[in-house]
C-alpha cells in the first residue's frame, strides 16, 4: 500500500474512533444525567415537572341561606366581581415597554436594565402617559391618587385589592380594557331581599363574608362550609388528563327561622308608623307562638338598610327588642295577680280594700290616682290599681314573691341564644323591703328587656308553662316547664280582657275579630339619683282569649309631645299585629264585632 493511501485509512481511522468515543461520552453524559435526576435528586425532577403540568383548582361554596318558616329567603348569597392588581406584574410589563422602545432607538439596553434609577423613571413616565389608568380610577369611583399609591407604592407586592363587589358592567369594562396587571375575582356578595324588616334579626355579614351580627354571627360556622380542591395534571395544550386528588366541599347549611315573613313585615310597619307618629326616640315589638315559644316576629324601630351600610349608624343596628332595659311598669301586675292565686292567699272572686288609695311602707308611698275602695282582681286589672297589686304582694312571703319573678324568667336570657341579649337587672338574693316588694308588683325595682316581657306573656297564654324562647324553627314545641295551674293563669287571663271595656285601660284600643286580653303600662325612665320626665308606654297581651295562640308585646321608647301612655301610643300597634296576624295564622274570629274605636283616656 502506497503511503498516500496508508495516510489516507488511518486518517478515515483516527475519525471512526473520535467520533466513537464522544457519542460514548455523550450517551454516558445522559445516562450519569438520568441517574442522577432519577436516583440522588429525584424530588427536584418531579417539583420541576409538578410546576409546568399539576395544577390545584378549587371548588367554590356559597354561604348558605337563611329562610323564614314557611321558606322565604330573607338572605341570599349573589355572585359579584372584585377588582385587583398585581403591581409586580405591572411593573414587569412597564419595563418590556420602556426596553422595547430603548431598542428600536439604539440604545443599549443591558446598561438601561442595570440603570435602576434612570429604568424606574422611564416606567413612571410611561405610566403616567398611559390614558387607561385614568379611566381605570373613573370606572371605579375612586381618585387617582388612590390608585397610584396601590399600584405604584410598591412594586413586589402580588396582590392588592383595587375594589370589592362591583357590579357587572363595571367588569366587563375593566375585562375589555385589558391593563397588565388587573384581574378580576368572582366572590359573593350577601344579599338581603327585605331590607330594613328583617336586618335586626338577621344581622350582617363583612365584605368577606363572615358574619358580624344577629344570626349572620350566631349560625356563621354552619353557613360558611369548605371549599373543595381538584388536584389535576394538564398537557401542553392545557387539557386534563389525570386526577391525582380530590377534596370534597363541604356543603354550607341553611339557617331555618321561626320568623314568619308576613307577621314580621305587619309588625314592623306598625311600630314605625307609631315611633314617628309620637316621635319617640325608639320601639320594638315581638310576636310568640304560646304553644312552642317560637318568634314569630321580633322588630325594632329605627332599623337599617342592610344592603346599604352608609347610613347604619350604631344606634340604628341595636337589636333594642333584646338588649334594651326598662323597667315594665304596669305590665307586671298581672303576675303579682296570678302570684296571689297561686300561693293561695286570694281567689279568683276575691276583692281587695285599697281604702283609702294610698299606704306608707318604710317610708314609701303607695297610691292610685283616687281612692277606688273595695275592688275585684278583674278591676284591679282593668283600672291598674296600685294599691291592689300591692296589697296581694303584701299577703305573699317574700322569697316566695320574689323567687317567682326569677322562675319566669326576669335576671337571666330568654333562650333564643342572640348575640348581644342581655338577662336584665333583677337581684332576686338581696334583703327587700315591703316597699320594695309594693313597688315590684306594680313593675319597678326591675328592669327588663322586650323578649323577656313576651316571654312572661306567652307563659300565661300557655296556661301556666314556661317555655324559652326559640328563633329557630321548630319541629316539635320547645318543652316548657309548668310555673301555675292552668286554671289560675286562665282566669287571669280572662281578667285581662277588661282592660279594652269601658272604663280600662285600654279602652281606645280595640282588635277587629278577636278578643283579646293585655295589660298597659307607663313607667317613667330612670335616672341618677331618681327618675326623669321621659317615659316608656308598654302594651303586652295574649289573643284569642278564647283559645291563646300569640303573645304580642310592644315597647314605645320616650315618645313626645302630651300623649305618652302606653294605652294611646302602644296600643294601635298591638291590636293591629294581632288582628292581622290571627288572620295570617288562619285562627278563627271568636267575636262579632270588628270597628276600630279611638278615644282618649287615661292609662298607667
Amino acid at each position: 500500500m502506497s503511503p498516500a493511501k496508508k495516510t489516507s485509512v488511518n486518517l478515515i481511522s483516527w475519525r471512526f474512533a473520535l467520533v466513537s468515543v464522544m457519542l460514548v461520552l455523550v450517551f454516558a453524559a445522559l445516562i450519569a444525567r438520568a441517574a442522577y435526576l432519577q436516583v440522588i435528586e429525584p424530588d427536584k425532577a418531579r417539583s420541576e415537572n409538578a410546576k409546568r403540568t399539576v395544577r390545584v383548582e378549587t371548588v367554590r361554596v356559597q354561604r348558605g341561606m337563611i329562610f323564614d318558616r314557611n321558606g322565604k329567603e330573607l338572605a341570599v348569597s349573589v355572585p359579584v366581581v372584585s377588582v385587583y392588581a398585581d403591581p409586580k406584574a405591572l411593573d414587569k410589563a412597564l419595563s418590556k415597554k420602556v426596553l422595547r422602545k430603548a431598542r428600536r432607538n439604539g440604545e443599549d439596553t443591558q446598561a438601561l436594565a442595570d440603570n435602576v434609577a434612570e429604568l424606574s423613571a422611564r416606567k413612571q413616565a410611561f405610566y403616567q402617559d398611559e390614558v387607561r389608568w385614568r379611566e381605570l380610577a373613573d370606572v371605579l369611583q375612586i381618585k387617582q391618587k388612590k390608585i397610584d399609591e396601590r399600584l405604584r407604592d410598591n412594586p413586589k407586592r402580588r396582590f392588592v385589592y383595587l375594589k370589592r363587589q362591583v357590579t357587572p358592567a363595571v367588569a366587563n369594562y375593566i375585562r375589555q380594557m385589558r391593563l397588565p396587571g388587573i384581574h378580576l375575582l368572582d366572590e359573593s356578595k350577601r344579599y338581603y331581599p327585605n331590607g330594613e324588616v328583617t336586618a335586626h334579626v338577621l344581622g350582617v355579614t363583612n365584605i368577606d363574608g363572615i358574619g358580624i351580627e344577629g344570626i349572620e354571627k350566631l349560625y356563621d360556622k354552619a353557613m360558611t362550609g369548605t371549599e373543595g380542591r381538584r388536584t389535576i395534571r394538564k398537557d401542553a395544550q392545557g387539557r386534563e388528563v389525570q386526577v391525582l386528588a380530590e377534596e370534597e366541599r363541604v356543603e354550607p347549611e341553611d339557617v331555618h327561622l321561626s320568623i314568619d315573613l308576613r307577621i314580621q313585615a305587619i309588625a314592623y310597619q306598625a311600630l314605625k308608623s307609631a315611633v314617628l307618629t309620637y316621635q319617640a326616640t325608639s320601639g320594638s315589638a315581638m310576636v310568640v307562638d304560646v304553644h312552642s315559644g317560637e318568634i314569630l316576629a321580633m322588630v325594632n324601630s329605627p332599623s337599617f338598610n342592610p344592603n346599604d351600610m352608609s347610613d347604619a349608624a350604631p344606634y340604628k343596628r341595636r337589636n333594642r327588642a333584646i338588649t334594651d332595659l326598662f323597667e315594665p311598669g304596669s305590665t307586671l301586675k298581672p303576675l303579682a295577680v296570678l302570684a296571689g292565686l297561686d300561693h293561695g292567699v286570694i281567689q279568683a272572686d276575691d276583692t281587695i280594700d285599697t281604702y283609702p288609695g294610698w299606704m306608707r311602707l318604710n317610708g314609701g308611698l303607695v297610691k292610685d290616682e283616687r281612692n277606688h275602695g273595695e275592688m275585684t282582681l278583674r278591676e284591679i286589672l282593668k283600672i291598674s290599681s296600685n294599691m291592689g297589686v300591692a296589697k296581694i304582694s303584701q299577703m305573699l312571703p317574700k322569697e316566695y314573691f320574689v323567687g317567682l319573678y326569677q322562675q319566669v324568667g326576669f335576671g337571666e336570657d330568654t333562650g333564643t341564644m342572640m348575640i348581644g341579649e342581655s338577662s336584665g337587672l333583677f337581684y332576686p338574693n338581696r334583703r327587700w323591703s315591703d316597699f320594695e316588694i309594693a313597688t315590684l308588683s306594680y313593675g319597678y325595682a326591675v328592669s327588663v328587656s322586650t323578649a323577656q316581657v313576651a316571654r312572661l306573656y306567652a307563659t300565661f297564654g300557655a296556661g301556666g308553662i314556661s317555655r324559652p324562647l326559640t328563633i329557630m324553627k321548630q319541629d316539635e314545641p320547645v318543652p316548657g316547664e309548668r310555673l301555675f295551674r292552668e286554671e289560675d293563669a286562665l282566669a287571669v287571663v280572662e281578667m285581662m280582657e277588661s282592660v279594652f271595656e269601658k272604663g280600662g285601660t285600654a279602652s281606645n284600643v280595640i282588635v277587629d275579630g278577636y278578643r283579646a286580653a293585655a295589660k298597659t303600662g307607663t313607667s317613667e325612665k330612670a335616672i341618677a339619683g331618681g327618675y326623669g320626665d321621659e317615659y316608656v308606654g308598654y302594651f303586652a297581651g295574649v289573643a284569642p282569649v278564647s283559645d291563646p295562640r300569640l303573645a304580642v308585646v310592644v315597647m314605645i321608647n320616650e315618645p313626645g309631645g302630651d300623649v305618652y301612655y302606653g294605652g294611646h301610643t302602644a296600643g294601635p300597634v298591638f291590636a293591629e299585629i294581632v288582628s292581622n296576624a290571627l288572620r295570617i295564622l288562619n285562627v278563627a274570629p271568636d267575636k262579632e264585632r270588628v270597628a276600630y274605636l279611638s278615644r282618649p283616656d287615661n292609662d298607667t
